[in-house]
């Protein structure tokens, strides 16, 4: 019995190491290509704000006209131009769907991963990470995702420097720290589950979701919102991916948001509601799977 306890706890040692801070401090020096190096806080960019934002209204918005005709009750409460523009694009896009009673079109409704692959040439999958006893991971399933691309989000709470999170803390190694000292607990479980949807519900305003929860869950509206199972490069897997900060701007289209895989602990209003993309450091095809830096040093 006493065998078979260590070789569990050694088993679960080996899966959390690579997300426990003070081992990763020990042996960054063991391998430089763990790190990434930026001259600044505000230089930490692989890509522009603009093409992130880009990336994610490109495809949130084919998300939305994919799921259109469920969405009637946030349309109901939205002006008649945003109606109008989505009608002209889903028109375009579908120029011989056949109009249903109530004014809904007949259309073919993708599910996520293959809508995410027809807007960005690529989809992305949970599955068991090729690093021993890591766990899951994260890998490109289909196509080939390009230098630069945005690959996927880390969904969660987050938390301001100043806000609670030890008990959300204990024995959770999702929790992502910023730059500046913001927190993202992209855990899916325990408390952390409780307080993002908690959160969630919160900041509804009648039909209009400010955040998305389904990440949560098995049947997940965002296709990126899985940023949280990359794993962290080794010495024998150099990173193919880098976080990088981004903080959504207040022309986010409200209809959109319902794809946001962040939400803030506090209800006091923000300025901005931070997020965190993976970023492409190279082409990565298909069967790869994605690999990130331990830190991010500002020099």
């Amino acid at each position: 019995m006493p065998g078979c306890l260590w070789r569990d706890l050694w088993g679960r040692w080996r899966r959390y190491k690579y997300r426990f801070v003070p081992w990763i401090a020990l042996n960054l020096s063991h391998n430089p290509r763990t790190l990434r190096y930026v001259p600044e806080e505000s230089k930490d960019k692989v890509i522009s704000d603009e093409d992130v934002l880009g990336t994610l209204l490109k495809v949130f918005q084919a998300l939305f006209i994919n799921d259109f005709n469920k969405q009637s009750d946030i349309l109901t409460v939205l002006p008649e131009s945003i109606k109008s523009k989505y009608q002209d694009l889903l028109s375009i896009q579908h120029p011989g769907l056949k109009m249903l009673e109530y004014g809904h079109q007949q259309q073919t409704i993708f599910n996520p991963e293959e809508i995410l692959y027809q807007t960005l040439g690529f989809s992305i999958a949970r599955a068991a990470s090729s690093l021993v006893s890591a766990g899951k991971g994260v890998f490109i399933t289909k196509g080939l995702a390009p230098k630069g691309a945005v690959v996927s989000m880390y969904p969660g709470t987050v938390y301001m420097k100043y806000e609670p999170v030890f008990f959300q803390s204990i024995g959770n190694p999702f929790i992502f720290r910023c730059l500046d000292g913001v927190l993202i607990d992209g855990n899916d479980k325990g408390i952390s589950r409780i307080v993002y949807r908690s959160c969630n519900g919160r900041d509804q305003l009648g039909p209009l979701k400010m955040s998305d929860s389904t990440w949560l869950t098995s049947e997940m509206n965002n296709p990126l919102a899985i940023g949280q199972y990359v794993n962290n490069c080794s010495n024998d897997r150099s990173a193919n991916v880098c976080y990088q900060e981004f903080d959504v701007p207040e022309i986010f289209p409200i209809e959109l948001k319902q794809y946001l895989p962040n939400i803030t602990y506090s209800y006091e209003k923000q300025s901005l509601l931070r997020c965190v993309v993976l970023v492409a450091l190279r082409d990565i095809k298909q069967g790869e799977e994605l690999f990130s830096n331990y830190y991010t040093i500002v020099s």
